[in-house]
């Protein structure tokens, strides 16, 4: 009997765990810690695991992976993401799209439209088992690939319910940049948003207009390199040749938070100098911790959301497209609002151990 239990990543943003017992091994998909600093990762998760599978590299997807490397246990990953392992992991390859034979398992895998090197995992365990990871299928930078079938699934539903698309995300960007002057700085993790982002502002105001940091940089030319983004990516050429001390109206910068790296180098800067609020500012586009928040709350900060995650619909046509009799909505706070919502078709489950 094969059985998936949600260990953690229900009722909180939290670190994502689930335990996926196969009726011979026992294996534990993404070990996160965080996004927000006391929410650990349990070394609990680990006991009687024989294998650790990572989606993609955000620390609430791969946070514990020390925990599973001092434990001595394999970590199935991409060979991108497995660059945010610990030197000393014990890396299996996994395809950015494709199959792979797992003691008679079959475990497909296919691009998240998340993150570079990100992946959901699709088991042929009973009628299919499929685990999205974060996942979006809106974006202009990353691809996606569709999912076989699956009875039981795990998907992303970061954005609860939520139904506001991209395309509005991005109206309400922009007008609060048309409405803003001097010097604007985006905090994004460089294998996340950084790419997408650079994107569109360079279409809009030009390659002069944008500054990466060498983080993003190094972070956005590897991708380039890999393939494992949309065709239109290669735009983005231009803005990997500016040189670290060219001047820019928009900066995008790491860390997400503004809580480390370049980006709280501005902040502090700008803070102690008295520019923030005045002619320089901060936008926060994803999820923000309580130290975004804290900057997000002073003048000269400000949140416009980009989405990531899927909206409602999206959420919605997944669950109708893997044709699941069953989902657990993870990563979202009230996961209980879907017990009565009604346009999935299919059985919630939250903590339970669900058999496969």
């Amino acid at each position: 009997m094969s059985t998936i239990t949600v260990l953690s990543g229900i009722g909180d943003k939290g670190p994502a765990a689930m335990r996926l017992d196969t009726g011979r091994h026992r294996w534990l998909l993404d070990c996160g810690f965080g996004p927000e600093a006391n929410a650990t990762f349990d070394p609990d998760w680990l006991i009687g695991v024989d294998a650790v599978f990572v989606t993609h590299d955000h620390i609430d997807h791969i946070g514990g992976a020390a925990y599973a490397v001092e434990a001595g246990l394999p970590i199935y990953a991409t060979r991108r993401t497995a660059q945010a392992l610990p030197p000393s992991a014990q890396v299996i390859a996994l395809p950015e799209q494709g199959e792979t034979h797992l003691d008679g398992i079959c475990l497909t895998t296919g691009r998240n439209g998340h993150a570079l090197g990100g992946v959901w995992m699709h088991f042929d365990l009973g009628a299919g088992l499929f685990y999205s990871g974060d996942w979006s299928e809106e974006s202009q930078w990353f691809a996606f690939d569709e999912p076989p079938e699956a009875a039981t699934a795990i998907i992303d539903c970061s954005y609860h319910l939520s139904n506001v698309p991209q395309s509005q995300r991005l109206q309400d960007l922009d007008a609060l940049i048309d409405d803003l002057g001097g010097q604007i700085l985006f905090p994004v993790p460089p294998s996340g948003r950084a790419g997408e982002l650079a994107l569109h502002l360079m279409h809009r105001f030009g390659p002069e207009a944008v500054l990466l940091d060498p983080e993003c940089c190094d972070s956005l030319r590897a991708a380039l390199r890999s393939g494992g983004v949309a065709p239109r990516a290669q735009e983005i050429a231009p803005l990997l040749e500016r040189g670290p001390l060219d001047e820019a109206r928009f900066l995008i910068c790491d860390t997400p938070n503004a809580d480390g790296g370049a980006a709280w180098a501005y902040v502090r800067a700008w803070r102690e100098s008295g520019r923030l609020g005045r002619d320089a500012h901060v936008i926060f586009t994803g999820h923000m911790t309580a130290h975004a928040r804290g900057i997000e709350a002073v003048q000269g900060g400000y949140f416009r959301r980009w989405n990531v995650h899927p909206p409602l619909s999206d959420q919605i046509a997944m669950i109708r497209r893997l044709g699941a009799k069953r989902y657990a909505p993870a990563f979202c706070t009230m996961p209980e609002d879907y017990l009565v919502e009604e346009g999935f078709d299919a059985q919630v489950f939250l903590h339970e151990t669900v058999e496969l």
